[in-house]
């Protein structure tokens, strides 16, 4: 049987599209979509159990995978079967669960899945920038419970023009890469990467995105409409009490806010809300507490919240005593570890990062191998966040997606300023030690000291900044917050980074948990972030405020050379000899790479010592030596024969050529040692090339003024011929 097929199409712009198709795959999904743009193909599926889990959250997965067949490639390594996810998989996941987990109501607790694939690759479309409409179309033909349809978009600017889901190419001459993920009203979540872009510019780029998503989002419900929406399941709500809810309230609201505004650090004020909280409950008889002790815990959650929430917008004050654009207090140093490349701690408030850095050659790149990009990175940045940083104790399982994204936020906001001829691979590592606030921002603040300290000659330091967000929808009174704290994260309404240098925005990641938010309040963010952003950049260079001229002493120098192909295999030897060989014995790293578009060899140099890296670039001018007729050259003699001296080109040590004995002398010359002997130095003129012998010719005696009297011997006669010749008659006559 055929199965009915419905589609939805959107267009793009530029002869551009993106269908959307229901009914042919995967029908024992809950939901299940086909997203196509060219030959771009992603298949996603989602499913949630009818059960609510035994948890007080939303157990939602969101697993992207790129399929290598879809780009007609096996995957890497021994078993040729795709394994862990990369990290560029990683991230999409992280861009649409952030979008996708806030619009499932609060106490839906049921375990649900969303799997996007890469079916088939496009090398014009970039897949990433589909997942999020995948997703929200998917649900939308679902019977889950969830808001609305919401859908995310790449924007770039070519020329000054904004573009929807621009190509790799495109992207490659944009100042712009954001992901921006939206509902019809409100804007959700936005990360990307910028030129030094203005706060305006930055704001109309997402207004620019906020357009396109409207139309994707009405054609999600177009499709659903046209499928037969499904009615919205029956789940188990949780438990509520009013009376309850109340009676905690009145209990806690007060004692909160008076320990709020006492402007504690975070030890001594958690303790205090924890004592009462312990209060509160011992309030409570043990059948009470038996029945409704997790209300209890919910219900002095939500007074907590509310009274540290009108605490900021009724007096302007935080947690810690700040006021809403106050900086907390920072110091920094660098050059803290003795071994490294480049280090640097940055400490702002109870959040602390130690930075690294890490010099290398082109062979320490960062490969990237997926079915929809392969490259390498010759700039990255690893971020760690060990559970020691919050005073916790739990298991390490590998690196989490979090640390994935927000080492990558990191990575994006300092990459720009690391100079396109900089020769260096370089790995910058951020060990959170401490966090409360935003490490991320740290992490950014502390590479860019240690990338300084490393000698890497940055085009301009980068600082950055959590923002955050505190309103009341019903007054319409609002608060932002400079660099929050971890607690104002999980309250507050916004929690926005943004990086930059002086000049404007290197990078930026923003969700946004309200609707409707209004670009005034995100212009004035953005404002703020920048004063903040400021403040934080003058401390750095207070520091440090241009970056080492050199590389440190125990650092590897690095000396790059291009040379013509044909020498590349004289420098590497036969079966790498020469080039093992003389690694050995100059302590140096060397690299050769072929650049494909000049056809040339690039040779990377990496060393500790310096002699050994001017042995290493003697060694590829000796290589590439060529002399030129007409020029005198210094030589040296190696060796004695009978018929002239071997001698070696002191500008290029290996270089050899005979010097015939002819050539020694303008007198007849019986002996060669009467003129010349081992080791002796003198010059010699390059005549070119013998066309007898076909070899390198040399002489010096032309250098030499001729003897009084000398006469000039006439050319030999070449009688040879004419007597082979009559030879070569008589014997044809007797032939004959």
């Amino acid at each position: 049987m055929i199965p009915k097929v419905y589609t939805e199409s959107i267009d793009l712009g530029d002869g551009r599209s993106i269908t959307i198709e229901t009914g042919k795959l995967a029908k024992q999904a809950h939901g299940s979509v086909v997203v196509q743009s060219g030959k771009c193909m992603l298949l996603c599926t989602v499913v949630s159990n009818y059960k609510q889990s035994d948890v007080d959250f939303l157990p939602l997965t969101v697993d992207y995978r790129e399929k290598f067949a879809a780009a007609g490639r096996y995957p890497g390594g021994f078993f040729k079967r795709e394994a862990r996810p990369s990290d560029g998989e990683v991230l999409t996941m992280r861009l649409v669960d952030r979008v996708l987990r806030p619009l499932f109501p609060k106490d839906y607790h049921s375990e649900t899945q969303v799997m996007i694939q890469l079916m088939s690759h496009d090398e014009d479309v970039m897949p990433d920038a589909m997942a999020g409409l995948a997703a929200s179309a998917a649900i939308q033909l679902s019977d889950f419970p969830f808001e609305c349809a919401i859908s995310e978009v790449r924007v770039g600017r070519v020329d000054g023009a904004f573009v929807v889901n621009p190509t790799r190419a495109q992207l490659a001459e944009s100042d712009i890469d954001m992901m921006i993920g939206a509902s019809a009203d409100s804007v959700m979540m936005v990360e990307g990467e910028m030129d030094e872009i203005s706060e305006e510019e930055m704001a109309e780029a997402i207004k620019f995105a906020h357009e396109a998503i409207k139309v994707q989002c009405a054609a999600q419900e177009k499709l659903a409409k046209a499928f037969g929406k499904k009615e919205v399941r029956e789940y188990e709500p949780e438990r509520e009490d009013e009376d309850l809810a109340k009676k905690v309230h009145e209990l806690a609201y007060d004692k909160v806010y008076s320990v709020a505004k006492a402007g504690s650090a975070k030890h001594e004020r958690s303790a205090a809300f924890s004592d009462i909280k312990e209060e509160i409950i011992a309030g409570f008889s043990e059948e009470e507490q038996e029945d409704y002790g997790s209300l209890i815990s919910k219900y002095y959650r939500k007074a907590e919240k509310e009274a540290i929430r009108d605490l900021t917008l009724q007096e302007g004050l935080r947690l810690d005593g700040r006021k809403t654009d106050e900086i907390r207090p920072i110091w920094c140093e660098v050059d803290y570890l003795p071994s490294t490349h480049g280090s640097s701690v940055f400490t702002r408030g109870e959040t602390q990062a130690l930075a690294t850095v890490t010099l290398g050659t082109s062979r320490d790149a960062n490969q990237i191998d997926m079915p929809s990009h392969e490259g390498e990175e010759r700039f990255y940045l690893h971020y760690n966040f060990p559970p020691f940083c919050t005073g916790e104790a739990r298991p390490i399982r590998g690196t989490s997606r979090r640390e994935v994204g927000h080492g990558n936020l990191a990575q994006r906001a300092l990459k720009g300023m690391v100079p396109e001829d900089c020769p260096y691979t370089v790995r910058v590592v951020s060990e959170v030690l401490e966090s409360n606030g935003s490490s991320s921002m740290a992490t950014v603040c502390s590479g860019t000291m240690a990338l300084m300290d490393a000698g890497v000659q940055l085009k301009k330091p980068v600082s950055g900044i959590a923002m955050g967000l505190i309103s009341d929808a019903e007054s319409g009174n609002y608060a932002v917050l400079s660099d929050i704290l971890g607690d104002e994260d999980h309250l507050g309404d916004m929690d926005f980074k943004v990086t930059g240098t002086a000049d404007g925005i290197t990078a930026c990641q923003m969700d946004i948990k309200v609707k409707g938010l209004s670009y005034e309040i995100l212009v004035k963010a953005l404002q703020q972030a920048r004063d903040g952003r400021l403040h934080i950049l003058e401390k750095l260079v207070d520091t440090i405020s241009t970056p080492a001229e050199d590389v440190k002493s125990h650092a590897p120098k690095m000396v790059t050379r291009i040379i013509p192909n044909e020498f590349i295999g004289a420098l590497i030897g036969p079966g790498g000899k020469v080039i093992q060989e003389l690694q050995k014995e100059t302590g140096t790293t060397i690299v050769i790479n072929e650049d494909p578009v000049t056809e040339e060899g690039i040779v990377e140099i990496l060393g500790t010592d310096q002699d050994g890296i001017d042995a290493v670039l003697a060694k590829i001018d000796s290589l590439m030596f060529k002399p030129q007729v007409g020029n005198v050259y210094n030589v040296k003699v190696i060796k004695m024969l009978d018929f002239g001296a071997v001698v070696e080109y002191m500008e290029a040590p290996g270089n050899e050529v005979l010097l015939h004995v002819s050539e020694l002398a303008w007198e007849r010359t019986e002996n060669v040692s009467d003129v010349v002997n081992s080791g002796d130095e003198f010059e010699v003129k390059y005549l070119g090339i013998d066309p007898r012998t076909r070899k390198d010719r040399v002489s010096r005696k032309v250098l030499l003024e001729k003897p009084e009297g000398y006469v000039e011997r006439p050319p030999r006669k070449s009688g040879g011929g004419n007597r082979d010749r009559g030879r070569g008659g008589r014997d044809n006559r007797n032939r004959r």
